[in-house]
């Protein structure tokens, strides 16, 4: 019993709650109804009154033609009028095109004297005898033909001698397939006579807003939101419900009138409540079954907690193992970097010993001969030859910075690097990499084919980092030219507008397995030739990577091996940093 009293509040709930969506709906559905018809009746009355327009100034320009002032001052033949007034009227599309005179009587006319007379209300004439424009309408006995007139005064030097009259038929005016729109749209005049609609039968009928039986008008009226709602029974073309809508013309006298259906609007909001009303309703179905099955459900609830919580205490478990695990191996890795640092520092180092023995020589030559040139300037100051004294001093100068340059280039290939990407200029360090070798080439007899760069060639990496991968890349080649009749290294540096291309050849027996190159602990050379590892070319390989370049290795066809390193061409805002 209590669950049905529930039930039935419900019910009553979601029926209020339908009704006044229903209300809000249909409010707001009328105003958009009224905008409908308030467009519709503007449009209309645009529309007609910019046909009638046209010949309002035909009249005044009429009535202004030489020719009509001068029958007007009796001066003028109706002969010469009536053919300039029959030709006005075939153009403009007018019915007929009259001169009157003050009392109305037509003088010259664009139609036959025989035809029917006009339909001008004959008490419209004394506004234009007063010098205004002035318009009127009509129709005949059967109400086949209505017309609209313009009468414009014409002037003479006697003052106002007659009017100027031009007929329109309202069926040439009046939009042929308007008739079939459904809004209702009809024109009054000042005696509330309905002259213009777009539902025939409502033509020449008095339009009554207080709803009296002789004439067309609403039999309820009411307002919602500001706007005149109509109930009608006239007839089927007729919206029975409709928005009631008015518009004044005082340029023709007239006011237009428009009726637009209020179905849409009743459609929508019935749409709406309904929805409301499924939405409430499903809702509601749905909280009963909520309700219904909470009971079940809390027990359920209960075992699930006594599982989840063992669950919990499990996954707690679980997640500190895996916390360890996970510090252990940040560890390891920041380990493996270390040893890979470690590794690219040993393997420097490993090169400069093979270097070693070179560059003590070429450290030696300078030394010995800036001893000669020393003890020879001596000599030439105490003999008073300043000018031998002064050029011993010029070659002991160029020797230390040679000296000083062989320093540099050591201390700078034996550091570590740590600083990110920069630019740098590959052509340098091609040149500083060449200076370290080249005491080992040539006492290994190695002949270089090498252009330096007449301009900076400026790549993304690090300086230091890029002078290993160089480095190993020479020492390699002459290793692999241990034995050779012919020992020559070739490098080729040829920049392009995205990436910068460095080749590296030389004339040894090539590679044995161009794919492994790269592997770690992979090496050609015989046990106990050398002291390494199989590291260098994985150690360049890495480098390049970490600079987003590429690293590549082949045989030459003529013979020997070909390694090209890829990379990336530094940014010009950089460059210019």
């Amino acid at each position: 019993m209590h669950r049905a009293h529930i039930i039935l509040a419900f019910l009553t709930v979601v029926a209020i709650m339908s009704a006044g969506v229903w209300w809000l709906g249909y409010r707001s559905a009328i105003g958009q109804v009224a905008n409908e018809g308030a467009a519709v009746l503007r449009s209309a009355s645009d529309r007609l009154v910019g046909q009638l327009s046209r010949y309002r100034l035909l009249a005044v320009t009429l009535a202004d033609h030489p020719d009509i002032v001068a029958l007007a001052s009796g001066e003028g033949e109706v002969a010469k009028i009536e053919p300039l007034l029959l030709r006005t009227a075939d153009f403009s599309g007018a019915l007929e095109i009259s001169f009157l005179a003050p009392n109305g009587d037509r003088i010259a006319s664009s139609a036959p004297q025989t035809s029917a007379p006009t339909l001008v209300d004959q008490l419209n004439l004394q506004r234009p005898m007063t010098g205004a424009l002035g318009f009127s309408h009509g129709h005949s006995p059967d109400g086949m033909q209505r017309d609209f007139a313009f009468l414009a005064p014409v002037h003479t030097a006697n003052g106002i001698a007659g009017s100027l009259a031009v007929r329109v038929d309202m069926e040439t005016v009046e939009e042929s397939d308007w008739r079939g729109a459904p809004q209702v749209v009809l024109f009054t005049d000042a005696r509330d006579q309905i002259f213009i609609s777009n539902r025939s039968e409502l033509l020449f009928r008095e339009y009554d807003p207080d709803g009296a039986q002789a004439g067309f008008g609403p039999d309820t009226v009411w307002t919602v939101q500001g706007h005149t709602l109509w109930s009608t029974s006239e007839s089927r073309y007729i919206p029975d419900r409709a928005v009631y809508g008015t518009l004044p013309l005082p340029v023709i006298g007239m006011t237009g009138h428009s009726l637009i259906s209020t179905r849409a609007a009743e459609q929508i909001a019935l749409l709406q409540a309904a929805v409301t009303a499924a939405l409430c309703l499903a809702f509601g179905a749905i909280l009963f079954w909520v309700i219904e099955r909470r009971r079940t459900l809390a027990e359920v609830n209960a075992r699930l907690e006594q599982r989840v919580a063992k669950r919990t205490e499990e996954l707690t478990e679980t997640n500190i193992h895996l916390r360890q695990e996970i510090s252990e191996r940040h560890e390891a890795e920041e380990a493996l970097r270390r040893a890979q640092a470690d590794l690219v520092q040993a393997g420097k180092l490993s090169a400069l010993g093979q270097m070693s023995a070179g560059i003590s020589h070429e450290l030696n030559q300078p030394l010995m001969a800036i001893q000669s040139f020393s003890e020879n300037a001596q000599l030439f100051m105490d003999k008073d030859q300043p000018e031998q004294a002064n050029a011993n001093l010029g070659r002991i100068a160029e020797l230390s910075r040679r000296m000083g340059r062989i320093i540099k280039n050591l201390r700078a290939f034996a550091r570590q690097e740590n600083e990110p990407m920069t630019s740098v200029d590959i052509g340098a360090v091609i040149g500083a990499v060449l200076e370290l070798s080249d005491p080992r080439m040539k006492h290994e007899g190695v002949t270089l084919a090498y252009t330096p760069p007449g301009q900076p060639v400026w790549v993304q990496g690090g300086e230091v980092r890029l002078q290993q991968v160089i480095m190993n890349l020479i020492t390699n080649a002459v290793d692999a030219m241990t034995g050779q009749a012919e020992k020559r290294i070739e490098i080729i540096l040829k920049p392009s507008g995205e990436a910068t291309l460095v080749g590296i050849r030389d004339t040894g027996p090539g590679l044995d397995d161009p794919e492994k190159i790269f592997d770690p602990f992979y090496t050609t050379k015989e046990v106990g030739q050398s002291e390494g590892m199989g590291l260098g070319l994985s150690i360049s390989y890495g480098l390049v990577q970490s600079f987003g370049g590429d690293i590549t290795g082949h045989n030459h066809p003529e013979g020997g091996a070909v390694f090209q390193v890829r990379l990336s061409n530094a940014r010009p805002q950089e460059v210019a940093a």
